[in-house]
């Protein structure tokens, strides 16, 4: 990046992967020229992509600050290419009525990255009685959820769903059955191994299957969240064949981890929803690479070590993802001619999940449009360290993961959100 007065010239970048070098131009926020790159190296390994966008991100404040914060939560977010994050309502207090929306807005005034607020679906996330879903979109809230809860209760689902089509907004579902998943916390393939309580994947795909029906009963878009098994994936396919709005979302961990990983790693890998077969990772990727699986959503759910150190029963549920997202997907899009598939990609992590979000997508950087995108480079293979990482947890899955792709700078409307040492 090179810097003359209030311009700055961004060198030898591949527009979303594809097409010869260009030099970027940065003038007061805005893409003052995109122009044929001046010196192109060869062997080109810098691609310029629209800035990342998260539909599922736990920053933990309010009320579980020794985990994230939402300084440390953006910081970690920009280090991974992310511009957007959507914040999720499991906060304490929830997050379920406009003053605590409007706070969570004043909280993320001067974030790193740009912060949506999340809305729960129900007060309290106690799955009772569904939240003021007007009054909450009339202050601009586009996604409402219970995650880490699950709306079970059919009619709950039904009043729940029928106002979210009326606002035209979308619910994501965090779909475990409690009245088959009890308190399951491994796949149940394995749990007898684990000597841990199982967690059967029917408790995901009765929810999935039930909320399809309430969709095409009411005509609300629904959101998977974080999509576990090939039944699900299935489910999806079918109900956008049906022409019903439903979307979903799978985690970039979700698309490389099994039972058997977490077997053999313990609670270090305890996850909701627990990691799957072989099988079932596999139909993931699939859904990914055909569009059946609409976004990656990160779920970065962030805890301090001592949490994840207790026991199947007891260690709590989640990991980090913000920061090692993108070279995750990256890898699971990779092809047999070592190629990613960018424009995969680029509609996973950016177009649908701005879409699903409300927000407005990117197109290719043009003269005039805000100077907000992500670059990222392919370096020699590096291994991931969680106490180089910028989230105040360091539970990440990828410990000494070796990984190609790494985030070179995240700038959002002209402003350096963040620059690889």
């Amino acid at each position: 990046m090179h810097s003359t007065g209030s311009r700055v010239r961004i060198r030898d970048l591949l527009l979303h992967g594809t097409g010869a070098p260009v030099d970027l131009v940065i003038e007061n926020g805005l893409i003052a020229d995109v122009e044929p790159a001046m010196n192109p190296s060869e062997g080109h390994r810098r691609v310029l992509l629209p800035g990342l966008i998260d539909l599922h991100t736990h920053l933990r404040e309010p009320g579980g600050d020794d985990a994230e914060t939402i300084t440390t939560g953006t910081a970690a977010a920009a280090a991974g290419g992310f511009t957007d994050v959507f914040a999720m309502a499991n906060t304490s207090p929830v997050t379920d009525d406009v003053e605590r929306v409007l706070d969570i807005r004043r909280r993320a005034a001067g974030a790193l990255t740009r912060v949506h607020v999340v809305a729960a679906g129900t007060n309290g996330l106690a799955g009772q009685t569904p939240v003021d879903v007007a009054a909450l979109a009339a202050i601009g809230v586009r996604l409402f959820s219970d995650d880490g809860k699950c709306v079970a209760d059919d009619d709950v689902m039904v009043q729940l769903l029928t106002a979210i089509a009326t606002c035209d907004v979308t619910f994501a579902q965090h779909a475990q059955d409690p009245r088959i998943v009890g308190e399951g916390v491994i796949n149940a393939r394995v749990a007898d191994a684990a000597h841990a309580t199982p967690w059967p994947t029917r408790g995901e795909t009765d929810i999935v299957a039930r909320d399809i029906a309430v969709v095409r009963e009411t005509g609300a878009r629904l959101h998977v969240c974080h999509v576990s098994t090939a039944e699900t994936v299935e489910l999806i396919a079918a109900a956008k064949r049906e022409g019903l709005p439903v979307t979903a979302e799978a985690t970039p961990h979700h698309l490389h981890f099994t039972d058997n990983d977490a077997l053999a790693r313990g609670p270090a890998l305890k996850v909701n929803p627990p990691f799957r077969s072989p099988a079932d990772v596999q139909a993931l990727r699939g859904g990914l690479r055909t569009g059946v699986i609409d976004a990656i959503g990160t779920d970065h759910a962030p805890h301090p070590a001592a949490a994840k150190q207790l026991g199947w029963a007891r260690s709590a549920f989640g990991l980090t993802a913000l920061e090692t997202a993108l070279p995750a997907v990256a890898e699971a899009l990779t092809g047999l001619n070592e190629t990613v598939d960018w424009s995969r990609l680029i509609d996973a992590m950016h177009t649908r999940p701005a879409r699903i979000g409300g927000l407005r997508p990117q197109s290719t950087p043009a003269r005039g449009e805000p100077a907000t995108f992500t670059v990222v480079a392919q370096t020699q293979p590096y291994a991931i360290r969680p106490d180089k990482q910028r989230s105040r947890s360091r539970n990440t899955p990828f410990d000494g993961h070796q990984f190609r792709w790494s985030t070179v700078l995240t700038m959002i409307d002209g402003r350096l959100a963040y620059r690889a040492e």
